[in-house]
């Protein structure tokens, strides 16, 4: 980082645009931060209403009164800031963006329990999200994504919490909330995001096998339609607090993680 830059003047790069990206980006981007994601050509976000990989579908997305922009090229991306947007660039690897922006900070926040791709080296400061990372190897900082105590935690040695493959509980309720498929197949919602389901109503098809309900709720999240899905894929959530507005707001996990990726990057500059 040049001596002389403002903190305000940092160029981060988020890879991936799902929902704990979007998190972390939309805390970034209120504390003024320049900002570029990069996203596969077909992301399969299920909390779509806040992730801003919706924008490469319908071109831009809207998430708590920040938009994100997709974007063709990276000489697009100025012009995107000076809009006050976040571009988004289908870029898997993020080498396009990583080379021509010669990021501040990189984030690796595609949530994949594994690292794909991102090395220490690939900027003066490396955050990643989640399981999958090594603080001190292939990243200089790990943020605790697990839900529970230390979620938003920084670490500086080693890794986060391991993946259990079970998902945090809410509303006491944990495995029973995700809505997965049990074929490989097309996926047809038949219910939306936000809308009140009970326990055994068919949410989805996938061809014509049904994707039902396990707990009664509001659908806090659903895969696009007409997606290739495979057997076992995570297709969708209820949320069975019931609360309509948690589906089109970011969620306090999300928060936490953004709130930790902002310590991060003030305990890092901020000397």
């Amino acid at each position: 980082m040049d001596s002389s830059k403002k903190l305000s003047e940092l160029i981060v790069l988020i890879r991936g645009a799902g929902e704990m990206a979007s998190g972390v980006a939309h805390r970034l981007h209120q504390s003024h931060f320049k900002l570029c994601m990069t996203e596969v050509s077909q992301p399969l976000a299920v909390r779509r209403e806040v992730s801003f990989s919706e924008a490469v579908y319908d071109g831009e997305k809207e998430v708590e009164g920040i938009r994100a922009k997709r974007i063709t090229g990276t000489e697009e991306i100025e012009s995107t800031w000076d809009r006050g947007k976040i571009p988004i660039l289908i870029d898997p690897e993020a080498e396009r963006a990583r080379k021509y922006l010669k990021p501040d900070v990189l984030i690796d926040a595609i949530m994949a329990k594994r690292n794909l791709g991102t090395h220490i080296e690939d900027a003066p400061l490396v955050i990643g999200l989640g399981p999958g990372f090594t603080a001190g190897k292939d990243v200089h900082i790990v943020i605790e994504t697990n839900r529970g105590h230390h979620l938003g935690k920084m670490i500086f040695r080693g890794e986060a919490e391991p993946d259990t493959g079970v998902p945090g509980e809410i509303g006491g309720y944990t495995i029973e909330r995700l809505l997965r498929t049990m074929k490989k197949g097309i996926f047809r919602p038949q219910r939306a995001i936000g809308d009140k389901v009970t326990k055994g109503t068919v949410v989805a098809v996938v061809d014509d096998y049904p994707v039902i309900a396990q707990v009664s709720g509001v659908v806090r999240g659903l895969l696009r339609e007409g997606i290739e899905v495979k057997k076992g894929l995570k297709v969708g959530d209820i949320d069975p607090r019931g609360k309509r507005e948690h589906c089109f707001t970011i969620s306090e996990k999300a928060r936490a993680i953004g709130g930790g990726v902002l310590e991060a990057i003030l305990y890092w500059f901020n000397k």
